[in-house]
């Protein structure tokens, strides 16, 4: 049998990092379910429809310095909700407002916990 080649051009990373989230004035707090350069995949008891803008505020911890992390900030749209089987939403959020240097942290941070 064939493998399954991976179609995304940016590797995605399942790991849960805090993940604060910000529309129209309301402030959400949750965590990623995986993370790649371009998006993340969250969950969230408030439905939130797809092309919603977001902003969104990222926190990649150091495991070489706990207590010590990255901070990354930017803009996001909803791209998919999907009701959740226990309750709430699964979102997947595009980054389409991202500076580069940014990008990089989050591309770092994946590239360091990949085999």
């Amino acid at each position: 049998m064939k493998s399954i080649k991976e179609r995304r051009l940016h590797p995605r990373l399942d790991q849960k990092l805090p993940l604060n989230l910000a529309v129209d004035g309301y402030h959400f707090s949750t965590s990623t379910r995986n993370i790649s350069c371009v998006g993340a995949y969250c969950h969230l008891d408030k439905y939130m429809p797809p092309f919603t803008k977001i902003s969104v505020k990222l926190s990649l911890p150091d495991k070489d310095q706990p207590g010590k992390g990255t901070i990354v900030e930017c803009r996001g749209v909803v791209v998919r909700t999907e009701d959740e089987a226990n309750g709430g939403f699964n979102l997947a959020i595009f980054f389409n407002e991202m500076r580069d240097e940014q990008r990089k942290k989050i591309a770092r941070y994946i590239s360091k916990l990949l085999p």
